[in-house]
């Protein structure tokens, strides 16, 4: 394996680069690009919608019982060789180490989900990505924002599938969306400190191995259409798909879970 090289991001803070180790061109193919965007907001803006389109949040392995790790060897194998999809540690660790390769500044952060409420736990990873402003990327949370949003902009704005809004306090930023009367919902809430892939190896581990958590109780696989707004979404009888007009279910047979699977998502459980 390549060694790693270290940088600085601008603000002082050190950077590892996996830039590396990276098949750039295969890369760019598993995601549906000829060729490398731009190193501006409208590059970062296609390489984000490219991959939410073809590498699905996906919860296959761990579901099935197949340990997963967070380190970078693991991740690129699984997203651009196997061509699978995966989970934070996996699809933000790729895309991260892709996006350095070409070019990108990157520090790598960590966040406490509030999905489900109050939480002080750093369980999901997330990327901050250094342009002419800082722009939190993601994607590796499922049915969330699908461009990068701007880290230093106070107010409500566009995530491409919906509005979105950093609250800041003194735990930290939170991100929140905006539900259809225009309350802003609590999404996750992190500090802008860089953190490196083995800092989330104990988060990783909890989370598949705890019995009451959703990931290992049933697959799911969930990507946009195109970039957005349609998204589809396989759960272990349904098939969604949501669209900014409504949500359409189709009934999916256990015995056909597979054949879908593969149609819809171009994924095939190993």
């Amino acid at each position: 394996m390549t060694p790693a090289t270290r940088t600085h991001n601008g603000r002082g803070a050190t950077v590892t680069s996996m830039s590396n180790e990276v098949d750039v061109p295969r890369y760019l193919q598993r995601i549906g690009l000829d060729s490398a965007p731009t190193l501006d907001l409208v590059g970062l803006s296609a390489l984000m919608s490219a991959h939410l389109s073809t590498v699905p949040f996906e919860n296959l392995d761990v579901a099935a019982g197949t340990p997963v790790r967070t380190d970078l060897e693991w991740s690129l194998d699984k997203v651009v060789t196997r061509s699978r999809g995966g989970w934070c540690f996996e699809l933000n660790g790729a895309f991260g180490a892709l996006l350095e390769a070409l070019g990108f500044s990157v520090m790598r952060l960590g966040a406490a989900v509030l999905l489900d409420g109050p939480n002080a736990v750093i369980d999901h990873l997330m990327l901050e990505v250094q342009l002419d402003r800082s722009y939190l990327v993601d994607v590796g949370f499922g049915d969330s924002f699908s461009i990068p949003l701007d880290l230093n902009q106070q107010g409500p704005q566009d995530g491409g599938v919906g509005t979105f809004e950093f609250i800041p306090s003194s735990q930290g930023l939170t991100l929140t969306r905006h539900d259809d009367s225009g309350f802003p919902e609590p999404q996750y809430r992190f500090r802008r400190v860089a953190l490196q892939l083995t800092d989330f190896d104990a988060s990783s581990q909890h989370l598949q191995t705890d019995p009451t958590l959703q990931w290992s109780k049933a697959p799911f696989a969930t990507r946009l259409v195109d970039g957005g707004p349609v998204r589809l979404t396989l759960l272990p009888t349904l098939l969604k798909e949501i669209t900014p007009q409504g949500t359409t279910e189709t009934q999916v047979a256990e015995e056909d879970w597979d054949a879908v699977l593969l149609e819809r998502f171009g994924l095939a459980r190993e």
